[in-house]
């Protein structure tokens, strides 16, 4: 199975606005306020499903619960922040995984070593 690329531009303005049932000048906006940074072609805006889903995201903020633009930054820097400790955490974890493999390894090679 092919694993997508998310970050691949995919969606046109249009199409984005018309998947979310929104504006493209509320894209725009959004854009403006750093929320979202989709790719460029000459003029052409290209979104990524990574785009459409932060979008989404951006929209149940705003429409669902009611958060204002200041608070959807404060809420997207922070998962921002929260992706990059588990990327981190997880980084970690399989470096610990890594050493704790190569210490067993020491210990049966130490183990036929005696018996030899």
């Amino acid at each position: 199975m092919v694993k997508r690329d998310k970050k691949q531009p995919l969606y046109m303005i249009s199409v984005v606005s018309e998947m979310l049932g929104v504006h493209p000048q509320t894209l725009r906006m959004y854009e403006r306020e750093g929320f979202i940074t989709p790719r460029r072609m000459k003029r052409l805006r290209l979104y990524s499903e990574d785009d459409v889903e932060r979008l989404h995201l951006i929209l149940n903020l705003t429409r669902e619960l009611g958060v204002n633009k200041a608070g959807v930054d404060i809420i997207l820097r922070m998962r921002h922040r929260l992706e990059a400790l588990h990327n981190e955490l997880e980084e970690m974890m399989n470096t610990l995984d890594e050493h704790m493999r190569h210490d067993f390894e020491r210990r049966i090679k130490r183990l036929f070593a005696e018996e030899e």
